[in-house]
């Protein structure tokens, strides 16, 4: 009889033991820390108009931003031009301005990029690359002056029945310094010939060249804005 409780004891912490072994066996084990965001990278053009920094979104972007530093780690874009400025009808600060070597020299195309896919946004300061067909971008890109939604991948709306397409435009990156330098560009006489009849009345006679596109530092003691998403 002096042995049931200390028998019966046993067996209760025998059996919590056991209790206990699954519940171990349950611990989640911890997940692994997502990757670091990729530093950030800034490409500066330096124009006769003044100096203008890009932000690129090589996280959310990864291949349009790795097309745009292809032919900035070549030096390409030192041949290159701001040659159009499409101003929207009686305004002098909205519409954007396009850049590149118009198909001289360009490199192979690259995939396109819809914001529908990268979460970025066409507004005031948006670098994106220009293109005909889906797949077809090169070396020219164009900077945003005001918001431009209608830019936008809109996989919603009907393809267009000239031709078009609703996967809009890959933007790639925003403009961090020098935006009164692009509203300088976008606001210079516009009598060029336009070989597209879509640009008749936006070609900039003489262009502005531009002189070097350099990689830049990104200031430490900054912490530089994130590029504008969807949502």
């Amino acid at each position: 009889m002096t042995h049931r409780p200390i028998a019966r004891r046993r067996l209760l912490i025998g059996a919590g033991l056991l209790a206990a072994f699954p519940a171990a066996a349950q611990v989640a084990t911890p997940l692994p820390a997502p990757p670091p965001a990729k530093p950030p990278v800034r490409v500066a053009l330096e124009t006769p108009q003044g100096r203008i920094v890009i932000e690129l979104a090589v996280d959310q972007a990864p291949l349009t931003t790795a097309n745009f530093l292809r032919y900035v780690d070549r030096k390409l874009y030192d041949k290159a031009t701001f040659f159009r400025a499409s101003r929207a009808p009686g305004a002098v600060d909205y519409g954007l301005i396009q850049g590149g070597l118009q198909g001289i020299g360009a490199l192979p195309p690259v995939a396109h990029e819809p914001t529908s896919q990268t979460g970025l946004r066409h507004v005031d300061g948006t670098v994106s690359i220009a293109r005909t067909a889906p797949g077809t971008a090169t070396s020219d890109f164009f900077i945003c002056v005001g918001d431009a939604p209608y830019l936008d991948a809109n996989p919603a709306a009907p393809n267009n029945a000239q031709g078009g397409d609703n996967l809009g435009f890959a933007a790639f990156g925003h403009v961090v310094e020098g935006m009164d330098v692009v509203r300088k560009i976008l606001a210079l006489p516009t009598p060029g010939k336009a070989i597209n009849p879509v640009m008749k009345g936006q070609i900039l006679d003489p262009p502005v060249p531009i002189v070097s596109a350099r990689r830049v530092a990104v200031p430490a003691a900054v912490s530089p804005p994130s590029p504008p998403s969807a949502g």
